[in-house]
C-alpha cells in the first residue's frame, strides 16, 4: 500500500472501529474520484466516518441535513439583487466545497434530490444559466437511513446511479464498541485526528490511479459482468455503462492500494459489490440487499475469468 495511502488509513482507524474495510472502500472511492452512498440505521457511525476524512485528507467541508424544507437552492445556490453594487450576484449552495456531507438525503424531495445531479457528474453547477466549476477535488459522502424506515423516500434511480459506491457501516462487534465508548468518554475524539495528505496531494494519487493499466481483457471481463446484469430474469434494470466505468475506476484504486500498477480479475471481484448493489432493480418488488449480494455473488461466479497467467504475458 502507498505510503499516504498507509497514513490516512491508520488515521482513520483511531475514531472509526473496527470498519477497516469501510474505510478503506471510501477511501478507494476517493482515490477513484468518486462519490459515496452510506447507507444504515442511524447512530453507527455514518457521519463521523465523513468528518473523519475531512480532517484527515484536509479537505474544506459543507454539511447539509436534508429535511423535507430544504430547497434546490440550499444546495446549489442561487442568484440575488445586490443593491450597492446594482448587480445580480452568486450567493454560494452546499457543494462549493471539497467535501459535502449529505445527512439523511433520502428524507428530502425528489426536487432537491435532483439538485445533485449535475454537480456530482459534472463537477460544476448551473444557476440562472450562468455555469460555476466546483474547487477540485470534489466529493460527495451522502448517509441514508434504510427505505421503509419513517419519512424515507427511494433516490432517483438517475442521481443512485452517480455514486460510484454503496456501503454499510454496520454495528461495531463487542469489544469495538467498549473500545468506541472508552474513546468518547474525553474529548471528541475528531479532536485528535492529524491531517496526513493535502488537496493537492489527493489530486495528483487520483492521476497516478487514472494512469494505472488495464488490459482490454479486464475490459471485455467487465462488460460480460455487467451484461449478466441486464439479461437476468430476477433483474429489472442492470448495471449502465456509468457502473461499467466505475467498477474499471475503483478497480485501478484497488490495485493501486495492493503496490501494483496494473488491474488483475482479483481487483475486479475485490470491489464488484460496492460498486454494483445501487445499480441493479429487482424485478419484483426488492428484497433485502442481502438478497440481491448473493445474486450478484452468482452472477460474478458464472462468468468465466481471464486467464491470470494469459494476461501476465501481454
Amino acid at each position: 500500500m502507498s505510503n499516504p495511502s498507509t497514513q490516512v488509513l491508520h488515521e482513520m482507524k483511531k475514531v472509526i472501529n473496527g470498519k477497516d474495510d469501510v474505510i478503506q472502500k471510501v477511501w478507494m472511492t476517493f482515490l477513484a474520484g468518486g462519490h459515496v452512498l452510506l447507507e444504515d440505521l442511524p447512530g453507527v457511525g455514518k457521519t463521523t466516518l465523513a468528518k473523519a476524512f475531512s480532517r484527515v485528507v484536509g479537505l474544506d467541508s459543507n454539511r447539509i441535513q436534508f429535511t423535507p424544507d430544504v430547497v434546490a437552492s440550499d444546495v446549489i445556490g442561487f442568484t440575488m439583487y445586490d443593491k450597492e453594487k446594482n448587480e445580480f450576484v452568486f450567493k454560494e449552495g452546499a457543494v462549493m466545497c471539497n467535501l459535502l456531507l449529505g445527512d439523511e438525503i433520502n428524507r428530502t424531495s425528489s426536487r432537491t434530490q435532483a439538485a445533485l445531479l449535475e454537480a456530482m457528474q459534472e463537477k460544476q453547477v448551473t444557476v440562472d444559466g450562468v455555469t460555476y466549476p466546483l474547487p477540485a477535488p470534489f466529493h460527495v459522502i451522502a448517509t441514508q437511513n434504510p427505505y421503509g424506515t419513517i419519512g424515507t423516500q427511494p433516490l432517483p434511480t438517475a442521481q443512485i446511479d452517480r455514486f460510484m459506491t454503496k456501503l454499510s457501516v454496520g454495528y461495531p462487534d463487542f469489544e469495538d464498541q467498549v473500545e468506541m465508548l472508552k474513546n468518547r468518554q474525553q474529548a471528541d475524539p475528531l479532536s485528535s485526528l492529524t491531517q496526513v495528505i493535502t488537496k493537492n496531494e489527493l489530486l495528483a494519487l487520483q492521476q497516478q490511479v487514472q494512469n494505472l493499466f488495464i488490459h482490454e481483457e479486464i475490459l471485455r471481463y467487465v462488460t460480460a459482468l455487467t451484461e449478466k446484469t441486464r439479461n437476468h430474469p430476477s433483474i429489472h434494470q442492470g448495471i449502465s455503462p456509468r457502473g461499467a466505468l466505475a467498477l474499471c475506476q475503483m478497480a485501478k484504486a484497488h490495485a493501486f492500494l495492493q503496490q501494483r500498477d496494473y488491474v488483475i480479475p482479483e481487483d475486479v471481484h475485490a470491489v464488484w459489490l460496492p460498486t454494483s448493489r445501487h445499480r441493479i432493480v429487482m424485478s419484483s418488488v426488492p428484497g433485502a440487499e442481502q438478497e440481491q449480494d448473493m445474486l450478484l455473488e452468482k452472477l460474478l461466479q458464472s462468468v468465466a475469468t481471464p486467464d491470470q497467467a494469459m494476461l501476465a504475458t501481454l
